[in-house]
């Protein structure tokens, strides 16, 4: 009996349809989010190596590669791939609250350039970490595949781009808890009982790609981070959770406030000539870098994970310098992210630290001053610990680590407005004055 195409009908065959619609879509989706996550990643540590190669070579080459690249970059931003600067984060959140927002801000153009443009930035030896850019990329691509619903509406996207940010960064620090915490705490700012599901699908689907190809591994490895309980760790987290609430609010109120601290020339030339200022960005960034020994160049990853490790000790500004440099790279309007630089600020300030506390071993405070830092400037403190904890297999010190974590942002929060939602603004009312991008 010969096939008819009307047999596709069947009852068996509409309802195998239904559960491609409603469970098959975010599955493949998170599949695809974790390959992209993983290819993104070695794609970073590839163009990261052929920097420091040409800066091995003679250290004054940044000087010339680092501002023309980073004029490039800008340039190839604002002509080709507005909306991809910064992280990436708030653009997410400005989609998740407005829908309308989604094609402009989350498109396979934007995920092109994200990853485009920030292997760029690395190559010239920006400070930006790519966390951030997989969190847009990730909801870019799931919400790309809305066009496969016959009926697509605004729960549906909004599904697909929360499951999509969640799984980037479950797969970008092969932290599948923090992803679910991020998504409630940071993103969506709530849990939706009918997305809870197809939310931690995605990322267990994620998870078993980046898994497969990378192995169970843990971001900054397993440290011995683990401290004796006392009067004098006490003492450790309440002063880690000043230094670094004080120090993460001081960099979210720069990137919110740029006109008020920017010199009147330079503010002007940064809206007015754009790729000039961009110009001037990478000599100072290449400039931190010479001072620095090239430690400030890049995420930062390799010199946190050293001081975790005591494999060796940085110079005592270096999380001063790293921090400058951070400011540098996104008031220039790169396409980047700022978990991973973070993470590294927070590790020279833990190893700063370790000279006013001896007694308490270093990674242990380092460990604190991570998870604290982070929680400053993201004031999202269950992300950020949960995000270390999983790193760093730091369970024996999650009271400690939750402690630093609530007590910075709150210190933060003094300071400075919560940074990704406060720039999620911007794209929300563009034609309204807002604090500048990040």
């Amino acid at each position: 009996m010969l096939f008819r195409p009307r047999q596709l009908s069947s009852p068996a065959v509409r309802h195998l349809q239904r559960l491609w619609f409603n469970y098959g879509v975010f599955w493949l989706g998170a599949i695809l989010v974790g390959l992209v996550a993983v290819f993104y990643a070695k794609l970073i540590d590839w163009t990261f190596e052929i920097f420091q190669s040409i800066e091995h070579r003679a250290f004054w080459l940044p000087l010339i590669i680092t501002p023309l690249g980073s004029a490039l970059a800008i340039w190839l931003t604002q002509k080709y791939f507005r909306g991809s600067e910064g992280s990436g984060i708030p653009q997410v959140i400005a989609t998740l609250e407005e829908s309308k927002l989604g094609p402009t801000l989350l498109s396979f153009r934007i995920m092109f350039g994200k990853i485009a443009i920030s292997l760029l930035g690395i190559l010239c030896g920006f400070t930006i970490g790519r966390e951030g850019p997989t969190v847009q990329v990730g909801a870019s691509l799931m919400y790309g595949m809305r066009r496969t619903y016959r009926r697509s509406s605004i729960q549906i996207e909004r599904q697909l781009a929360l499951a999509g940010a969640a799984a980037g960064l479950s797969a970008a620090f092969n932290t599948p808890l923090a992803g679910v915490v991020f998504a409630i705490e940071e993103l969506s700012r709530s849990f939706e009982q009918r997305a809870s599901g197809t939310l931690i699908t995605a990322i267990i689907f994620s998870g078993i790609v980046t898994l497969g190809i990378q192995g169970n591994y843990l971001y900054f490895g397993r440290i011995q981070a683990t401290g004796a309980f006392s009067s004098t760790v006490i003492l450790a987290v309440v002063v880690i959770s000043i230094v670094t609430g004080l120090m993460g609010g001081l960099f979210s109120w720069l990137l919110l406030n740029i006109s008020r601290w920017i010199p009147s020339p330079l503010l002007t030339l940064r809206h007015s000539r754009p790729v000039q200022f961009a110009l001037v960005c990478g000599a100072l960034i290449a400039v931190l870098g010479i001072v620095s020994g090239g430690t400030t160049y890049g995420s930062g990853y390799a010199e946190a994970r050293g001081l975790l490790e005591a494999h060796h000790l940085l110079s005592p500004f270096y999380a001063f310098l790293k921090f400058a440099a951070l400011v540098v790279s996104y008031i220039s309007g790169i396409p980047g992210g700022i978990f991973s630089p973070s993470l590294s600020i927070g590790a020279g300030l833990g190893q700063l630290l370790s000279y006013l506390f001896s007694s308490i071993p270093m990674p242990f405070l380092i460990a604190l001053c991570m998870g604290g830092y982070l929680a400053a400037v993201t004031q999202a403190p269950i992300t950020a610990f949960v995000i270390v904890v999983e790193m760093i297999d730091g369970h024996q010190m999650v009271i400690p680590l939750m402690a630093c974590a609530l007590l910075s942002s709150r210190v933060s929060r003094l300071f400075s407005r919560p940074l990704y939602h406060t720039i999620s603004h911007r794209f929300l009312q563009p034609t309204v004055p807002a604090p500048e991008r990040a």
